[in-house]
């Protein structure tokens, strides 16, 4: 079972805000590793799978390679969803464009600069429990 994914962030305050804003994650904790890293458990309710986020003090300006990483989230209504996080001055990076398979798909960026997938399914993916991208 997959249980959590760690990314690096600039400022965990601000990362925290993000996804608990947009996607639903609740911080169930937060602490300093041993080593100085200061670390957000953020969880997806009704869920196990954790996102965890990382302020490295001593690397707090790193650089994100392009293309490497992303995280794809499911959303009920893109039009909504976009419309909502335009609204919050999400960049945007890839307007919706239809699925071969049916839906909906677009990309974001978090405050770091991550890609996230966004994905409505059609109404067949879903009837059949065909989630899969």
């Amino acid at each position: 079972m997959f249980l959590h994914t760690r990314i690096k962030v600039r400022d965990l305050a601000r990362s925290i805000t993000f996804y608990s804003q947009h996607f639903g994650f609740v911080c169930r904790d937060q602490k300093t590793s041993a080593r100085g890293s200061q670390l957000a458990f953020l969880q997806m309710p009704g869920t196990p799978t954790e996102l965890e986020l990382a302020y490295l003090p001593w690397d707090a300006d790193f650089k994100l390679d392009e293309d490497i990483f992303h995280l794809a989230f499911r959303v009920e209504n893109m039009e909504k969803t976009i419309a909502s996080l335009e609204s919050a001055g999400v960049k945007i990076t890839e307007a919706p464009s239809e699925r071969s398979k049916g839906g909906w798909m677009a990309f974001i960026e978090d405050p770091d600069g991550y890609e996230i997938e966004l994905l409505e399914f059609s109404d067949v993916e879903q009837a059949f429990g065909q989630v899969r991208v």
